[in-house]
């Protein structure tokens, strides 16, 4: 029985005065009417209606019942149609968990341009780089650098790919030696990430070949950003995304190798519930952050 169908049959059977009339304003054969009522009544384990082939009237009981579920389906309506322009146009508070160094690298400045886009939407967003329970924490969406859904209800919705290059200072290579192929990394400093999928294990790839090289030093971080700053200061050489180095490389500060070679990506997602009923703040979030991590970088 779909409860809430039964309820509405029972209230326009009350208020039509009979099956065949409730059959009418609803759509339904009258064979689908009555077996709405009789589920019904065998759910509440009591006689709602008094029908005879002449006329229906409501019980003791089902008189009270009516009385509570015509109240019910009015809030329920009520309720339905304030959602209406939350629907149609991006509005209330909007709260959003989002990765440390790629927000402040490549969202954070430009936020203030969706907030005046949306004028009615609040945003509340969380910097952090643990993985939070979207649907029991009360968030609205999450930005990931993994597509693993807890939830089969949520929806992953690829928004770039991070490229990574191995670099390091020139100052270290000098005094270590730039790395010639992925298995001289061995002997070097390596610098980890402790929260990439790939941390322990970089992996690169030329001409149809895989290397997979263990990783082992003694820095590790939850951090890119950190990550930077240790290679930065000549500590050792890591696997980074190429978007926190990019202005290093530029200037020389940090120099990359094995360019020869395409190391990992990590693949970054927005995660949020079913797309159903997708609520429109959400919606323009989803899309404001399609265009802001998929332009290239200025």
């Amino acid at each position: 029985m779909d409860h809430l169908t039964a309820l509405k049959v029972f209230r326009k059977v009350v208020e039509q005065g009979g099956f065949a009339a409730a059959s009418r304003q609803l759509g339904l054969s009258p064979a689908a009417v009555s077996k709405n009522i009789a589920e019904l009544e065998a759910h509440v384990a009591a006689r709602l209606l008094n029908r005879t082939t002449r006329r229906m009237s409501l019980t003791e009981a089902g008189s009270r019942y009516y009385e509570q579920v015509a109240r019910i389906l009015d809030d329920l309506h009520e309720a339905e149609q304030s959602l209406g322009p939350m629907q149609q146009a991006p509005s209330g508070t909007l709260r959003v968990s989002a990765p440390m160094s790629l927000s402040l690298v490549r969202l954070s400045a430009a936020i203030p341009r969706f907030l005046e886009r949306y004028p009615l939407v609040s945003l509340d967003l969380n910097l952090e780089d643990r993985r939070v329970d979207i649907v029991k924490e009360g968030f609205d969406l999450a930005i990931r650098g993994s597509d693993r859904l807890e939830d089969s209800s949520l929806v992953a919705r690829k928004l770039m790919t991070l490229d990574h290059v191995l670099c390091a200072a020139p100052a270290y290579f000098q005094r270590h030696g730039v790395p010639d192929s992925p298995q001289a990394l061995r002997g070097l400093e390596c610098v980890q990430f402790t929260l990439s999928g790939h941390a322990d294990e970089w992996t690169f790839q030329r001409a149809g070949q895989t290397h997979r090289v263990p990783v082992r030093g003694r820095y590790k971080v939850s951090s890119s950003l950190a990550v930077r700053d240790a290679l930065r200061a000549g500590f050792g050489v890591s696997l980074v995304p190429r978007v926190y180095v990019q202005g290093d490389l530029d200037s020389g500060a940090l120099q990359a190798a094995l360019q020869d070679w395409s190391p990992d990506q990590t693949f970054v997602y927005a995660v949020y519930p079913s797309r159903r009923h997708m609520v429109a703040k959400v919606r323009a979030f989803v899309d404001f952050l399609l265009d802001e991590l998929d332009a290239p970088r200025e």
